[in-house]
């Protein structure tokens, strides 16, 4: 029963896992940028560009104390995997209620009182650090091809 059920497992090489990563990674923090630009609209004039540079400030800080620890554990872990694994792989167990818990504390923070510019703060900062690191996962994923192609 199992062996059958394997055929149907989207299974993957460690390249690819590194793109679903950085992918993963990219399309959440262009997410989260997008809605802080469309928050930050309509006060364009009276100090948008104050509250985005604190957002880019924040984000160079979650990228260094954060992110990058959170990457380079994840791509050690993908690229000592052997042989195909399941596309699903590309996080841990742990990753993934981690995520969880971010998306419900992201949802919760958008129906919540606080106004949508200051909000938009914390969308700049962890958005930005997401791309970050999504280029490294990206940086990872050209090195290991490179390496192989010698």
């Amino acid at each position: 029963m199992e062996e059958g059920l394997n055929r149907y497992k989207p299974a993957v090489n460690r390249h690819v896992l590194l793109l679903f990563a950085g992918g993963m990674w990219l399309a959440v923090g262009a997410m989260l940028l997008t809605l802080s630009f469309i928050w930050l609209r309509p006060v364009f004039e009276r100090g948008a560009w104050i509250l985005a540079g604190v957002g880019l400030t924040a984000a160079l800080f979650i990228s260094r104390y954060g992110f990058n620890r959170i990457v380079d554990k994840n791509k050690k872990r993908i690229l000592s995997m052997e042989g195909r694994r399941c596309a699903f792989s590309f996080m841990s167990w742990k990753s993934y209620c981690l995520v969880a818990v971010m998306v419900a504390l992201g949802i919760t923070l958008r129906h919540s009182p606080l106004p949508k510019p200051y909000l938009s703060v914390l969308y700049v900062g962890i958005g930005l650090a997401l791309i970050l690191g999504g280029a490294r996962y990206g940086k990872a994923f050209w090195r290991e091809t490179m390496r192989e192609r010698r």
